[in-house]
């Protein structure tokens, strides 16, 4: 395990913690990892106290937005210790993100040593129930201060871990979603491929509408004719129309390469699932429906793992998917990924990280 220089916190935060209502993202544990890039090199990295972190009103960052993130999570194994799940994916994902936002690469050896120390270090933090987790959020941003666009010559990389309970308040129930035909997120040429502020910021005005219309998510569509599927605000989303698993293709450019997406389509062709990458059009979907063979929807993503859709809202009118419960593929990726989260079955495909304690 890679050394990195340690600053323990003199008092621990986590009596604050109401585990019993833990949310998304409310708590946040005692300790973060970082490390800054100056002079054309990334330093040892360290561990210290969460805190307040001092900026300057000229930090690039403010004002051009050049940031990235990225989430995974530790688990509370049924064998004992911790499980981070797929840490390489996310840490070789930061890196393509990186490149599209002009922020340079990070050792993804020294990043997942990072997280271990920093996992190991606030262990307590880890929730204990199944359904939850400890989330880990590393970001990177432009650190230097001044006003002008241009990137950044120097960058730091933050990791601060969360424990979480599910991402929906719903949890495996089906939940609505409209189609936004007015916003769009992305489109091929811009930054929709990575995991960068900008697309989120870009998606929060049809996000609140949505939500005041009781919607728990939009579904975006392409940006230039409106029509094909790019993903859903918070997650990848996946059809199963006629036996058939589809999800919109990577080649679009406008949509993220979700981990948990990866490991759906990997676990469907291993059950001999019928599995396709394609264009897919809101059109196709709901003529799927009408048919009668549009037999599932849902979505995929860290946070949530899979979340069912129940409900699609498209130009003012309802469709209904499997009388708004959850369906069997849905719920045997579910269980299937979760099981291999928790160590509750052996992972022959080595996708968790164990850290023993």
């Amino acid at each position: 395990m890679a050394k990195f220089n340690i600053e323990k916190t003199k008092e621990s935060r986590i009596s604050e913690v109401d585990w019993n209502n833990l949310r998304f993202g409310v708590y946040f544990s005692d300790h973060i990892f970082i490390s800054d890039f100056v002079d054309g090199k990334w330093d040892g990295g360290r561990i210290e106290p969460y805190r307040a972190l001092p900026m300057e009103p000229g930090l690039c960052t403010l004002h051009y937005g050049q940031t990235i993130f990225e989430g995974l999570k530790a688990f509370k194994s049924a064998k004992g210790g911790a499980n981070i799940f797929r840490p390489d994916m996310n840490a070789n994902r930061l890196n393509n993100s990186a490149k599209m936002v002009c922020l340079p690469e990070f050792d993804v050896d020294t990043l997942i040593e990072g997280i271990k120390e920093l996992v190991m270090l606030d262990r307590q933090w880890i929730p204990q129930e199944r359904g939850q987790s400890l989330y880990i959020r590393p970001v990177m941003f432009g650190s230097s201060n001044f006003l002008g666009v241009t990137a950044s010559p120097t960058t730091r990389l933050i990791v601060m871990t969360s424990p979480v309970a599910s991402y929906y308040a719903e949890g495996l129930k089906p939940i609505k979603i409209l189609v936004s035909t007015e916003y769009v997120r992305a489109v091929k040429g811009g930054v929709g491929m990575a995991k960068t502020a900008a697309n989120y910021a870009a998606s929060l005005k049809a996000g609140m509408e949505a939500h005041s219309k009781g919607f728990s998510q939009v579904l975006w569509l392409d940006g230039v004719n409106r029509k094909d599927i790019d993903e859903v605000g918070a997650m990848n989303i996946m059809f199963v129309i006629d036996g058939e698993l589809i999800t919109p293709s990577l080649d679009k450019g406008s949509i993220l390469a979700g981990i948990t997406r990866g490991t759906v389509l990997n676990l469907a062709k291993e059950m001999g699932m019928k599995v396709t990458e394609r264009n897919i059009s809101i059109d196709e979907v709901i003529d799927a429906h009408n048919k009668g063979i549009l037999n599932e929807v849902f979505g995929t993503g860290t946070a949530a793992v899979i979340s069912p859709v129940g409900m699609l809202s498209y130009l003012d009118k309802e469709y209904v998917i499997n009388n708004m419960e959850i369906g069997p593929v849905a719920q045997k990726f579910y269980d299937t990924i979760t099981a291999i989260q928790y160590g509750e079955v052996e992972d022959t495909r080595k996708w968790n990280v164990k850290i023993d304690f």
